[in-house]
């Protein structure tokens, strides 16, 4: 039985994964940490977070901060002599936090590090187009996602890939990563390697998204355009102005440069069976769209019920 206690800290889907592997391996868990219940979805219900409701699945204790430097919060991470933090899609720790387990405090992240440091490695990687990227896990530091590096594992990034399927072969794959770091610092079979000192300026970011910053833009050629919308689906989702209406894009497809030349943000449809959008190069098919609110449709589906 392993004998390593663990205080795991996380809040998305993304991190789910990776405690319940460690559950079923027998580590014990001496606490959750996870972010404070928030309104979610449509009906904006005041919800637990998914890594609450797994711990919560186990009679696992949670804590739920919204202070990480507060004093009782830091009395109690101390009173549960935990030997390792294990952090996954959490915030950005304290110094008074990550500084009290013996073992040290390690964080999954999804990119290969040092590339694409920041809060949407998984985004920014489809988007710009990257064919390869992965997981690695790292003891956690002072400057966000700089600690020496544990352990990397890489992913192909295909060409029909979304954000979304990208996120949900990252979240096993770094699951597993994250069970073989933990047995790996429990054996002290490890090294720890710095991040390659490269200059800023050359490093690929991932900073957080924001809804102004997924405006498509048609003016950027047709490749550009496909991988931005494919990086932003389905969430936050990618988005344009149809008669003068805002909709999100959340599936696109290139159309051969000869079938159809239009202007960038131009359209072109039959009124039945496709939209066809122009870019800097050759146009693109919209394939899904969905409008605020609303369920996702297939554009033969809005067409239906929508004249342009």
């Amino acid at each position: 039985m392993p004998s390593t206690r663990i205080i795991f800290m996380g809040t998305p889907e993304f991190a789910v994964p990776s405690l319940e592997l460690l559950i079923a391996h027998n580590y014990p868990i001496a606490a959750v940490v996870t972010a404070p219940d928030k309104p979610r979805n449509r009906g904006r219900r005041v919800t637990p977070s998914p890594v609450k409701l797994v711990a919560e699945n186990y009679q696992i204790p949670v804590l739920q901060p919204t202070n990480l430097k507060d004093t009782a919060f830091l009395d109690i991470l101390k009173r549960q002599q935990a030997d390792l933090y294990v952090v996954v899609a959490f915030r950005m720790l304290p110094k008074a936090v990550w500084s009290i387990p013996r073992l040290g405090t390690f964080n999954l992240h999804a990119s290969l590090l040092p590339a694409y440091r920041g809060a949407a490695p998984i985004n920014w990687a489809v988007i710009n187009g990257e064919p390869v990227t992965g997981v690695t896990t790292f003891f956690v530091e002072e400057s966000i996602d700089t600690g020496h590096i544990l352990f990397q594992d890489k992913e192909s990034i295909y060409p029909q890939d979304t954000a979304g399927t990208l996120h949900n072969r990252l979240q096993h794959k770094g699951a597993q990563l994250v069970l073989h770091t933990v047995g790996a610092i429990e054996q002290g079979r490890y090294t720890r390697t710095p991040q390659a000192p490269t200059s800023e300026e050359l490093l690929k970011t991932a900073p957080k998204v924001h809804k102004e910053d997924c405006r498509i833009n048609w003016n950027q050629k047709a490749t550009a355009v496909v991988n931005f919308i494919r990086g932003l689906s389905p969430l936050p989702a990618a988005w344009s102005l149809l008669n003068g209406q805002v909709y999100k894009v959340l599936a696109v497809k290139s159309v051969p440069e000869a079938s159809t030349t239009l202007l960038p943000g131009r359209i072109h449809s039959d009124g039945k069976h496709y939209i066809h959008v122009g870019t800097q190069s050759s146009s693109v098919a919209l394939q899904t769209l969905q409008k605020p609110g609303k369920k996702p449709l297939q554009v033969a589906d809005f067409l239906r019920g929508n004249q342009l």
